[in-house]
């Protein structure tokens, strides 16, 4: 008797002091946050350091973490030591399932009630899986789950994340945002891909100038970029802009 009486009197002491200085049980209020990835590959997926690094930088935070993505055929399959297509084609879901470790479900299935935030790492698979963006530019279409996903946390609020070339899926599902795919110029080759930062003011967004070790924060619309791969530098450098924005993403549901 004695003991459950002391046991219950430290559990309360234990809660009353979370509440009082505004921390939360690890077990209970993490926030829970859904990952969509595009494939598995730089050329025709997601780019695999920029999934990592956000799962890592998702795990340190302690948050609770579902992988998600189309359940459809690939635009095509690059073969990665020689940057050309090959056949047979492959599907998004099972490609991506190899970055999970087989722990993913169908877009289809992801709904923002359920989650906190959402955050899609880059790779050409955003824009040749998750839009048509590599071919129509900015006339793309975006894949009718994607612009399902945003557009329900984005109504609710809920804080979004992209990195790499996936912030022109923003651009183009919720004109007016602002977002990062790093330098409008190519500055000597280390933003080879600065024009995509001219496509996203076409699309009706607006385009900030930011380094790749740095992040852009949409306080209006709870959008969160960073540069990434856009940038032809060091993988650190990856790794160091896609824990700021996770860190902001995840400030953000608190």
């Amino acid at each position: 008797m004695f003991r459950a009486k002391t046991a219950l009197f430290v559990r309360t002491v234990v809660q009353r002091t979370i509440l009082a200085n505004g921390l939360h049980s690890t077990s209970a209020l993490n926030a829970k946050v859904a990952v969509v990835l595009s494939g598995c590959g730089v050329y025709d997926g997601s780019e695999v350091h920029e999934a990592s690094a956000t799962l890592v930088n998702l795990s340190r935070s302690g948050a609770d973490v579902a992988i998600f993505a189309p359940d459809i055929e690939q635009m095509h399959v690059v073969d990665h030591t020689k940057g050309a297509p090959m056949e047979p084609n492959r599907n998004v879901l099972v490609e991506s399932a190899r970055i999970a470790r087989g722990k993913i479900d169908a877009l289809s299935t992801l709904k923002a009630s359920g989650f906190d935030a959402v955050i899609f790492p880059g790779g050409f698979g955003a824009a040749k899986n998750l839009s048509t963006f590599a071919v129509d530019g900015t006339e793309m279409k975006v894949n009718g789950e994607v612009e399902r996903v945003l557009k329900e946390f984005h109504g609710a609020k809920k804080p979004i994340g992209l990195c790499c070339i996936a912030p022109v899926l923003a651009a183009k599902v919720l004109p007016g945002c602002e977002v990062t795919v790093g330098s409008d110029q190519e500055e000597g080759g280390k933003w080879p891909y600065a024009g995509t930062a001219g496509a996203i003011g076409s699309m009706g967004s607006k385009h900030v100038k930011k380094d790749v070790t740095e992040c852009h924060v949409d306080s209006k619309n709870k959008i969160v970029t960073t540069p990434a791969f856009m940038c032809e530098t060091d993988v650190y450098k990856i790794f160091d802009g896609i824990s700021l924005m996770v860190k902001e993403v995840i400030k953000m549901t608190k």
